[in-house]
């Protein structure tokens, strides 16, 4: 190890932002509301909008999640993740230390956990997504400059662009035989099938989802330079003043993405994921846009919200949440996969629609509480532990 890299050390617990933790606890809230109708189901039924068989208050907690939270939380951890980029980007600029040669080390070994989680746990990780998306951002940063707003914006909507072309040349396709088929095979191993047949579905399907980020990728690498665009023009830390404009975007930024979901629902408030024609391409480019618009209306409205006391001493029950977010994100997959797996409980597909809600505040509230309890003894949570030890080569510190 050089003497550059010895100088170069992770963001210590005194350097952390309070207010960037408890929003990331926030968004790993939304992230278990909009996963869990995977855990709970097929994934393929978790992307298909508002289920039309639903009634009463199974409908009311469907829309309600569809309209604000699905699409809207990943994004909100990702302009997170590109925060938090450019915050150890700094630290590195200060120290003087080789901060591309470690942050790859980093990002091999978050791919190497994402594709464990894929696989072994939970076929929906978004972990190995971020690392390739975190590979696609440190190639491209190569100044303190903040990255250019229309680059960025074209980034995130080159995959809309490519969905409007499908839409366009498809005319109008719909695999409805073969979504019932794979939904079922699904429901096979996920809800009725011992671990080792549910790990071997488990790696054939992460290798076929790897088509998907032609979409993910781009969209994921394109936030996560807007998470450094913020932080480069100090919105990465709390409002200063009530009017420094950060109330005014917030509303602006959520009002505009929440009027395009409401217009791709008037339009069709469900879609089949497998179905390619004009609706669904404008379903689609209307969610997209609006997840990008309402994630960004909820951190500038978090952000100018911290400053007041009233409501800082409530958000900061989520700062120990988000100082374990990788291990509360892998802890949420093996306590849902463990209730509703066929190898678990065996709860697929029983819990109903309404009772997501408040199944996912019951399991943030207890991952907080035990965040909080982990870390009065430890430095860290142990998903960050093994993620530092093999990043940095080095056994870090664990006891507080």
């Amino acid at each position: 190890m050089t003497g550059t890299e010895q100088e170069f050390h992770p963001v210590r617990t005194s350097e952390r932002i309070d207010m960037l933790d408890a929003i990331r606890g926030f968004a790993l809230f939304g992230i278990l509301l909009m996963n869990l109708e995977a855990f709970n189901g097929p994934i393929m039924q978790a992307m298909s909008g508002i289920d039309p068989t639903l009634h009463g208050l199974d409908r009311i907690a469907d829309a309600f999640i569809y309209i604000f939270v699905q699409g809207k939380f990943w994004t909100l951890f990702s302009l997170l993740f590109g925060i938090g980029f450019a915050i150890m980007y700094d630290s590195a600029a200060r120290s003087g230390g080789d901060f591309r040669r470690i942050y790859k080390r980093r990002l091999w070994v978050l791919l190497a956990i994402g594709a464990a989680h894929g696989i072994l746990v939970w076929e929906g990780d978004i972990l190995f997504t971020y690392a390739l998306a975190g590979f696609v951002l440190l190639w491209r940063m190569k100044s303190d400059t903040p990255p250019r707003l229309v680059r960025i914006l074209m980034v995130y909507c080159a995959p809309l662009a490519m969905l409007a072309f499908a839409g366009a040349m498809a005319g109008s396709h719909d695999d409805g035989a073969d979504i019932a088929k794979m939904m079922a095979e699904e429901s096979r191993f996920q809800g009725h099938s011992p671990y080792l047949a549910t790990l071997q579905w488990r790696a054939g399907y992460f290798l076929q989802s790897l088509g998907n980020l032609f979409i993910l990728l781009p969209m994921a690498a394109a936030v996560f330079a807007l998470g450094v665009r913020l932080h480069r023009l100090g919105w990465s830390r709390p409002a200063a003043s009530a009017d420094d404009g950060g109330g005014r975007a917030a509303i602006y930024c959520y009002l505009a993405g929440l009027a395009l979901m409401l217009a791709s629902i008037s339009i069709s408030p469900d879609v089949s994921p497998v179905r390619i024609d004009a609706v669904f391409a404008t379903v689609n480019i209307l969610n997209m846009l609006a997840g990008l618009l309402m994630c960004l209306g909820m951190y500038f409205g978090l952000r100018w919200l911290w400053p007041r006391a009233w409501f800082q001493t409530r958000l900061a029950l989520l700062v120990p949440l988000g100082r374990m977010a990788l291990s509360n994100y892998l802890g949420q997959s093996l306590i849902c996969t463990l209730i509703f797996s066929g190898y678990g409980l065996g709860y697929f597909q029983q819990l109903p629609r309404a009772w997501h809600i408040p199944f996912a505040m019951a399991v943030i509230a207890a991952q907080a509480a035990f965040s909080a309890w982990w870390l009065s003894r430890f430095s860290m949570g142990p998903a960050e532990f093994l993620w530092r030890w093999l990043t940095y080569g080095k056994r870090p510190n664990f006891v507080s």
